[in-house]
């Protein structure tokens, strides 16, 4: 069965996965994501077991509340559709909730009704980003029931990638994608977002991606397409530059197309 991802996220890989070069190789054991986000390599593989993560707490426990109860969480979102307004988006963008269920139909209101399915917070841990020009909360390929069966055969942590890929096993696939500029070939890759994912944390990636190499895990990694990144992983077995479109410009104008690299540790 088709089942899209729910979620608009800034580096997301619906892309990639229609890409000739992107092949998830054969695996006797867990499909492991620690970078989840939109899920959209999950979603397309739809692995019978799997172990997702993400730092993220708010989206983890998104998740988790359509897997439990998907019904009342897709009830919530329908009365944000019928409120829908700049103004409404403006007034319950702070808001918070008791029940979690109403905490996950928060988090995909304002993702779908955000500026591009971004995702930030001020230093109050406020999401702040303004509001989109799509009007269209419910989706017509939304199907919260199947994407909570598939969620069923999936343990969900919040918690650092290490943790996740340091839980890997020989059998085991893990996918890769951390965060990273999608401006790198013009902003310098290694000054950008040094409090999100810092080039500590390449680092630290890295040397966890060879610990689980090691142990006999399957990998597979997207990165930034920098020579900073390229160098950090030079003796994997293969690192292949794949084009895309670049979608986060805010005027259409500026965008064009931009490469990353899938490694083969």
């Amino acid at each position: 069965m088709t089942i899209k991802p729910f979620l608009k996220w800034a580096g997301g890989k619906r892309w990639l996965v229609e890409k000739d070069e992107f092949v998830i190789p054969s695996y006797s054991g867990r499909y492991i994501e620690p970078f989840l986000g939109s899920g959209a390599v999950f979603f397309h593989h739809q692995p019978e077991k799997s172990i997702l993560s993400d730092l993220n707490p708010r989206l983890i426990e998104t998740y988790k509340a359509i897997r439990e109860d998907w019904e009342t969480v897709w009830r919530y979102l329908t009365d944000h559709q019928k409120a829908h307004s700049k103004e409404y988006y403006y007034q319950v963008r702070t808001q918070s909730f008791s029940d979690y269920r109403q905490r996950a139909a928060h988090f995909l209101y304002l993702n779908r009704a955000c500026w591009n399915g971004l995702y930030r917070e001020n230093l109050k841990g406020e999401f702040n980003v303004p509001i989109g020009t799509k009007t269209k909360i419910l989706l017509d390929d939304d199907n919260f029931e199947n994407t909570s069966k598939l969620l069923a055969g999936a343990e969900l942590r919040n918690c650092d990638f290490e943790l996740t890929i340091d839980s890997s096993v020989a059998g085991d696939f893990i996918f890769i994608d951390p965060p990273y500029t999608t401006a790198h070939n013009m902003n310098g890759f290694v000054k950008y977002n040094q409090r999100i994912f810092s080039w500590d944390d390449q680092v630290r990636l890295r040397d966890a991606v060879f610990r689980a190499r090691a142990r006999g895990a399957k990998i597979l990694i997207t990165n930034a397409d920098h020579t900073s990144v390229n160098e950090l992983y030079k003796s994997s077995s293969g690192i292949t530059s794949i084009k895309r479109p670049s979608i986060i410009a805010a005027s259409s104008a500026k965008r064009g197309t931009t490469s990353e690299i899938l490694i083969e540790p």
